[in-house]
Order: structure tokens, then sequence, then C-alpha cells
């Protein structure tokens, strides 16, 4: 699922530069198994069946692109469970959707505190990008180095901190973290969005050619991938 987030302050803001959100639990239907347990296991007795009630509906509403009302059934049920490291992913999220960017970093940081998982660490640092916080971006970039993560969020990783040093004239570094090296074939949507940066790096570094071998990947394997156009125009030569 791609990003539909608001624009940030920045320059060169582009759909293909921000990630998109991972979602760990199901929209439809019954809560997962590990989330019920998660909610009795940290939450009191009483509060048990609201909190799900609530986690459920917010799931549902955030599914159907209702981040507002999402927003505000998981801040009634971070009161009833505030060390539920789910309700505090789904607000981040939620809030990282509406543009919160204050709230969305606050929830995305305690569930990465609660949970020691690094998923939405790409999101943390477009966060970051978004409030004009460089240095925090780079802290946020090297810690993930250091810890690392499942191999999409690492491309993911790599097309926010890519997209970062475009935006501040760094195109040799971020042609060196999102150099695909090969092209393959049956590209992963993730590894479309580090081509996608790669070749708007090539072409600010005048090497056209690599640019254009890049974009037409891109357009052959999906040619509905947001910025292509201005990728065409960038990678043209013309």
């Amino acid at each position: 699922m791609r990003s539909t987030r608001a624009d940030a302050p920045g320059r060169d803001r582009h759909a293909a530069d921000t990630p998109p959100v991972r979602k760990r639990w199901s929209p439809d239907g019954d809560l997962p198994k590990w989330v019920q347990e998660e909610v009795s296991r940290v939450t009191a007795k009483g509060r048990i069946p609201a909190t799900l009630e609530l986690l459920q509906v917010a799931a549902k509403e955030f599914a159907a692109a209702k981040f507002g009302k999402a927003l505000r059934d998981l801040e009634e049920a971070k009161e009833l469970s505030p060390r539920t490291a789910t309700i505090r992913e789904m607000l981040g999220l939620s809030a990282y959707r509406l543009g919160r960017w204050e709230q969305a970093l606050r929830e995305l940081r305690t569930f990465r505190r609660l949970t020691g998982e690094t998923t939405h660490m790409p999101v943390e640092m477009d966060v970051l990008r978004a409030l004009d916080r460089p240095r925090d971006v780079e802290e946020v970039w090297k810690a993930f180095r250091r810890i690392g993560g499942e191999r999409e969020v690492e491309r993911e990783a790599r097309v926010v901190f890519g997209a970062f040093l475009l935006d501040n004239g760094r195109e040799r570094e971020a042609w060196e973290i999102t150099n695909p090296k090969r092209i393959g074939d049956k590209p992963h949507e993730s590894e479309l969005r580090v081509w996608f940066v790669a070749a708007r790096a090539a072409a600010r570094l005048g090497d056209l050619k690599t640019g254009r071998r890049l974009y037409e990947a891109i357009q052959a394997s999906d040619a509905g991938f947001p910025g292509l156009d201005e990728l065409d125009r960038a990678t043209a030569g013309r």
C-alpha cells in the first residue's frame, strides 16, 4: 500500500520517496490472536474487552482511510491500555497519515521502545525529514544501520534517506546508498522505490544513461508508478 501522507516541508517531495505504511494487524474480521494476547497481557482485566473493541473498530477505520476516526478511537484505547504496543503503533501511523508529525514520532518511538522492532524506522526518518530535523534523520539512519531490519524495511530506509540526501544536494551519497548494482526481473515494489531514487540521483549527477535505464526498468514493471512522468523528463536528456 503506497503512502498518501500529507505534503511536508522540504524540497523534491515525491510519493515514491515516502515509505508505505506496513501493517502487522488484519483490518478485516477479528483481531489476530497475538494482538488479543498482547492486550490481555498488559491491560487491567476489567479494561480488556473495551480495549479490544476499540482496537477492532480502529483497524477497520484505518483500512478505510478514516484516519481521524481511527486516531480518536486509538487515543481512547491508549487511555485504557498505554502499554499495548499495537495501539501505540496504530496511533503513530494514523498520526503520520494525518500529517501530525510530532505525535507520529512520539508514538512510533514508543512502539519501538516497547517492542525493539525497527519496522517503522523509515517512517520515523520521513517524519523527521518533514519536521526539518536533518541531524535527527542522520541519527536514525545510523541507528538503523547498526540495528538492522528485514530486507523490505532496509530498502525503505534507503529510499527515505536517499531522498533526504537529494533534498540536501548530496547526490553522490544518495547514489551510493541506492545504487541497485543489478536490475532483476519481477522486482518487489520496494526495489522499484530504490531504483526511483537511484535514477533521480544518477540524473542529478549527469549520468543520464543510467538514469534512463532505471526509468525504463521501473516503467516496464509498473507503468503507474508515482513520479514516472517527472523522472521521464529528468532522464530524457532533452
